[in-house]
């Protein structure tokens, strides 16, 4: 099996319905009707159903444990297909909500961690995110308590949400203080919106990665630069099929990414909601060995991990 790394997974996304039906048990909560198809997965027709969806999904979660048992519960799963090392985003928006302190919340993220590591071998660390549409001095305030609670499980900060939301250039303040502080960063870019979103990103954010990024595919100057640069793009085939941005994995520029010099990496995003897994991304990435190979290097390489964890890993990628 070729071992896989993952960068671009979303923690309440993870969350496959057994274990929704499980958390919702445990706390006494009645799914809606309509979550679950005959099949017994997740059904949404629209981007707009899909959002609803996610919605109603996490609203099982209303402990730290909850949040601890999803992240090992995803670990685990991603350790049987070949992972030795996933890079979770965390929104510490939902906890917050639920009056949980942000200590707590990180304390049940990291003994998740911690089992997984022990019963599997995987390694796995949190990317702290905010969400766009909420604003910039959301983020700010965000990344002002990871720094002045630091734990070294937490290794970067990311930005999801809608990208039709302010400029990346608003969130310049977050940024500058988690990079000066050093946290990797990445940001949502290039997946509903064009090229110049990609652009707008690299600009004005001290971002090494940015999520998604396919649609950089259409503007080859900005191919050349992202290569220039060495920015790794976080690329989720299957969510972007899922949500119709290419109607299949033929249409899909991963392989003209990789042809014009771009580092890419391969992910699952949300993979229950979109019917994937990150071993269903690398068996459909139609790359041969060497090359699915050289995706796992590259995405720890470009992980956000202590050089040590990263030294560790790539030698164990070692015929």
């Amino acid at each position: 099996m070729i071992p896989k790394a993952e960068l671009h997974c979303h923690l309440e996304g993870s969350i496959p319905p057994a274990l929704a039906r499980e958390l919702a048990a445990r706390n006494g909560l009645a799914l809606p009707d309509g979550l679950f198809g005959p099949d017994g997965v997740y059904v949404w027709r629209d981007f707009l159903s899909f959002l609803a969806a996610y919605d109603r999904v996490c609203g099982v979660l209303k402990t730290p444990r909850d949040f601890g048992d999803v992240i090992y519960s995803y670990l685990a799963g991603a350790a049987a297909q070949g992972a030795v090392y996933v890079e979770m985003f965390c929104s510490p928006e939902r906890p917050q909500a639920l009056g949980i302190p942000y200590a707590d919340w990180v304390a049940a993220l990291a003994d998740g961690i911690d089992r997984a590591g022990r019963e599997f071998g995987i390694v796995g660390r949190i990317i702290v995110v905010c969400i766009r549409h909420l604003g910039p001095d959301r983020a700010l305030a965000m990344v002002e308590r990871m720094v002045a609670e630091p734990h070294p499980y937490i290794v970067g900060f990311g930005m999801g949400g809608d990208e039709a939301k302010y400029e990346p250039a608003d969130f310049a303040p977050a940024y500058r203080l988690a990079h000066d502080k050093g946290y990797g960063c990445t940001v949502h870019a290039g997946e509903v919106l064009g090229p110049e979103s990609v652009w707008a990103a690299i600009r004005a954010l001290p971002v090494t990665r940015i999520g998604h990024g396919v649609r950089s595919a259409e503007d080859p100057a900005l191919l050349e630069e992202l290569a220039r640069r060495g920015t790794v793009l976080e690329v989720c085939p299957g969510s972007n099929i899922a949500l119709g941005i290419y109607p299949n994995r033929a249409a899909h520029p991963l392989h003209r990414l990789i042809e014009a010099g771009v580092r890419v990496t391969l992910n699952s995003d949300d993979p229950p909601f979109f019917h994937t897994t990150l071993g269903a991304e690398y068996d459909q990435a139609r790359l041969h060995e060497v090359a699915l190979r050289q995706v796992t290097r590259t995405a720890i390489e470009a992980s956000f991990a202590d050089m040590e964890t990263k030294e560790r890993l790539l030698k164990g990628m070692q015929p």
